[in-house]
């Protein structure tokens, strides 16, 4: 596995049993930096890695087109388990599988806040903009228990650090007051990932999110809270989420919720994605499968130019409609905020970075 460079003080039996019952010597259990392996019946099936982290910061390759050269990620995996996930391969540098074990084996760095803090400090820190949720989701369910994000956002804030958040959690919520406050010291970013306006496939296609309405309903706090947010209208699905009809109800919602622009893409589908996706169309709707094998063959990840045309020909004139298009130079609440494209087809290039 690769987690060169990890060291702990002390014994890993020391660790405190009281941050989540039911220790487990689990796959990682004899890995350098790792903690312990838990269970807990408040997250049945899913076994937690808690390790500690060298570093926090990861740069973005400088050949990268994404409109922010640094990430952090408290989390490796992620209990949203859509089956789309372009980050599923990330577990493979853990020498995990990308569908159960993906979904399943998170890694907690528990230490995240800390580690942040310090990079921070240093001298030859130039307050480049910091982006979180480029590989998984900072606020899914295990943040309500671990509490990673508020010592993130305090220590960016502190810093005068500029964020970005993209998730498909409601725990967001949680932070507003403290986002509203790192405002008022830097350029924060928000942003809700809000594809699928049919409950039923939302929740097939995504079975570890919060609903559609509830992630509508936090864009609005978000909105209430004084801080803009955007919305990720990604991954369009083709012929299950395309149709005009789909694209102008859930636009619709979007803007009622107050978002201020949508930033939209068709499904990017990697190959190391694709047997998990597959497996999950034959059993969603398998006339599909023989569309979606010609529109993703072999190692084609991105939906023909064909395609995207015909969609961007359907859902811009929405965006229009709507209000919802990207305003270039748009700022923040403190006029610093990095643009970003109508379409983005992914949010991470390259292989990620573990600690």
């Amino acid at each position: 596995m690769r987690w060169d460079g990890q060291r702990v003080s002390g014994d890993a039996g020391s660790a405190d049993a009281s941050v989540l019952p039911g220790m487990e010597r689990g796959v990682l259990a004899a890995m350098p930096g790792h903690l312990r392996s838990v269970r807990t019946p408040e997250f049945a099936g899913v076994v937690f890695h808690e390790v500690l982290a060298k570093s926090a910061l990861n740069r973005v390759p400088a050949s990268s087109s994404m409109p922010f050269s640094w990430t952090v990620n408290p989390y490796r995996g992620c209990s949203h388990a859509c089956v789309y996930c372009f980050a599923r391969g990330s577990h493979r540098y853990l020498d995990m599988d990308a569908g159960r074990d993906f979904d399943s084996q998170i890694v907690v760095k528990t230490n995240v806040a800390e580690v942040l803090g310090r990079e921070l400090s240093r001298p030859s820190w130039a307050g480049e903009l910091v982006a979180l949720g480029t590989n998984t989701d900072p606020y899914q369910r295990a943040e309500g228990r671990y509490r990673l994000m508020p010592g993130i956002i305090g220590a960016l804030a502190t810093a005068r650090t500029p964020l970005s958040i993209l998730t498909k959690g409601t725990l967001l919520r949680r932070d507003l007051p403290l986002l509203a406050d790192a405002s008022e010291r830097t350029s924060v970013s928000l942003a809700m990932s809000i594809a699928i306006g049919d409950d039923d496939l939302q929740q097939s296609v995504e079975p570890g999110t919060p609903t559609t309405r509830a992630r509508l309903e936090t864009v609005a706090a978000a909105t209430a809270a004084g801080l803009e947010c955007d919305v990720f209208a990604m991954p369009i699905l083709p012929g299950l989420t395309d149709e005009p009809e789909q694209l102008d109800r859930l636009l619709r919602d979007i803007s009622e919720a107050g978002a201020r622009s949508v930033v939209y893409g068709a499904l990017h589908l990697r190959t190391h994605v694709k047997p998990w996706f597959f497996e999950w169309l034959e059993q969603y709707d398998r006339s599909l499968v023989p569309r979606y094998r010609a529109l993703y063959p072999g190692a084609a990840s991105q939906a023909p130019r064909e395609y995207r045309g015909d969609l961007a020909g359907r859902i811009r004139p929405l965006l229009r409609k709507y209000g919802l298009e990207r305003r270039p130079g748009a700022g923040g609440r403190t006029g610093r905020r990095a643009s970003a494209p109508t379409e983005r087809p992914d949010m991470v290039p390259g292989a990620p970075t573990l600690f």
